[in-house]
């Protein structure tokens, strides 16, 4: 999601590094290379020209900030601003009307029929509703079986239309039939169509007089860039929508729509697809898309994303398991599982400040997917009473467990090796051990106590090693020591060796 712009704008704060002071020709020169970057990801061109002057009146006319450089100064403005470009606040649906009644509108194949089975699952899960799909779509062939598929899918009714009743007297029907059945949100998939349609546009109008939706959202391709906008502005003239889904966000490396589509329609982006999974429904946070533009992470997401899969109360029992060194390979495979719900490792790694650099200088083999998948597969080929005392894994049950699994006996020894070393590592960091360090805190493997645990014990884990903390330690020391004295150590060295040879 906006990595060449997140690419174009770090290269364009390059231009501030080092300047003692913001002035008129340095910031001219930085703000050239930012308007660039913003025309090149497809945001319009009057927005840009906005933003642009916007920022400059702020560099020149506000004071550097105390304890901030100007290339930090800078950093502030623009992500204020961006925040204010994608919208300002946060703008959910009107959730007070019972039932709530939701109307999709856009173009053909822009994802109106998944992003109503999307919000269909999320308005259930963080609000409690009870859904109604009601396929209005007789136009497109299998349109409306999609939707039923979902239904289903999801476990929620939906109407049951054919492709030879009226779309304006289907929706009106669904209506009853809604409230009947007691759903308290009624979600209209309407038929994709062109602005430039003037009978299909009136449909639309005929189907908001008669059901009289809360919410209009128009759904938009995010890769389409400047076209979605300018669709956009069409369909709220004509109907007036309330507000905008943009889909395929995560295949978004530009961000042109979302960033344009505030200030040329006046209707925010309230919801973002970022995935094929029916779970994959965001609500869309302007200032946190604009941290995650700057490359500053998105921790609040990550978070939010932790909470809605990982128990509290499970949490806490894991961490006195951790504890107890009683962590074994039937929870191991849990949290691993888990941690794949909350989506792709490099989609979770990306929301944390300053790993998005980090990732980039690791380069490609970075990512543990296909490390964390083999280890699953290892521990799946285990039987339970494996998995629950490890102790018993002898040379027989380890060939059994590589033949189950598709590897060789030494990769799964050394999985073996590597979990009984991170469990004793987990155990010194949750406080396990009976000896206590310095200022009352558990002695840890090689050190002397009230510090951190020598990390390479982790090395070798799925993820661990593929971000450099195996051995990760001693790589470090080595890394500090520069050229210039490894030459006076070597130097002194030998003036020591000169002055011994010269005694005898």
């Amino acid at each position: 999601m906006f990595e060449s712009l997140q690419e174009r704008l770090g290269n364009a704060f390059q231009k501030f590094k080092g300047q003692k002071r913001l002035d008129e020709d340095n910031v001219r020169e930085g703000l050239r290379e930012v308007r660039l970057a913003l025309l090149e990801a497809d945001v319009n061109f009057k927005v840009v020209k906005g933003f642009v002057d916007q920022v400059k009146e702020r560099a020149l006319g506000e004071e550097v900030m105390k304890g901030l450089n100007p290339g930090q100064q800078i950093v502030k403005i623009v992500n204020e601003e961006l925040t204010e470009l994608l919208g300002g606040e946060q703008q959910g649906l009107d959730l007070s009307a019972k039932p709530l009644k939701l109307m999709m509108v856009g173009l053909q194949g822009s994802g109106k029929t998944t992003s109503s089975g999307k919000l269909a699952l999320y308005l259930r899960k963080h609000h409690g509703r009870k859904p109604y799909l009601v396929p209005a779509d007789v136009y497109r062939p299998a349109a409306i079986d999609q939707l039923h598929t979902l239904a289903r899918q999801l476990d929620v009714p939906a109407y049951p239309s054919t492709t030879d009743m009226n779309p304006v007297d289907i929706c009106r029907d669904a209506m009853v039939k809604a409230a009947e059945l007691g759903c308290d949100l009624i979600l209209f998939d309407t038929a994709g169509r062109l602005h430039i349609d003037e009978t299909l546009m009136d449909e639309l109008g005929n189907i908001r007089q008669a059901c009289s939706p809360q919410e209009i959202l128009f759904v938009a391709d995010a890769m389409t860039g400047q076209d979605a906008v300018t669709v956009a502005e069409a369909f709220n003239d004509k109907l007036g929508i309330t507000g905008v889904v943009l889909t395929k966000m995560d295949g978004d490396a530009r961000g042109g729509a979302a960033l344009s589509i505030k200030t040329v329609t006046g209707r925010s982006v309230k919801f973002v697809g970022v995935g094929e999974k029916l779970s994959d429904m965001e609500l869309f946070h302007p200032d946190r898309i604009a941290s995650r533009i700057l490359g500053m992470g998105d921790m609040m997401t990550l978070i939010e994303k932790a909470q809605s899969e990982i128990d509290e109360d499970e949490a806490k029992a894991m961490a006195e398991k951790m504890a107890k060194a009683e962590f074994d390979f039937e929870d191991f495979l849990g949290h691993m599982r888990k941690l794949k719900k909350l989506g792709s490792m490099e989609g979770l790694l990306k929301m944390i400040p300053g790993m998005g650099n980090v990732m980039k200088q690791l380069g490609k083999d970075a990512l543990p997917e296909d490390e964390m998948r083999r280890t699953e597969a290892i521990i799946s080929s285990m039987t339970r009473q494996e998995r629950r005392q490890p102790a018993l894994i002898n040379q027989s049950r380890k060939e059994r467990i590589a033949r189950g699994s598709g590897v060789k006996v030494a990769d799964v020894n050394v999985l073996i090796k590597n979990f009984k070393q991170m469990s004793k590592v987990m155990q010194a960091m949750m406080g396990g051990g009976k000896k206590k360090g310095k200022f009352g805190l558990p002695k840890l493997p090689g050190l002397g106590g009230g510090a951190m645990p020598d990390m390479s014990a982790l090395g070798g884990m799925p993820g661990m090693d593929a971000l450099g903390m195996g051995g990760a330690g001693e790589e470090s020391a080595r890394r500090t020591v520069s050229k210039k004295t490894l030459k006076e150590r070597k130097k002194k060295k030998l003036n020591k060796q000169a002055r011994k040879k010269k005694k005898k």
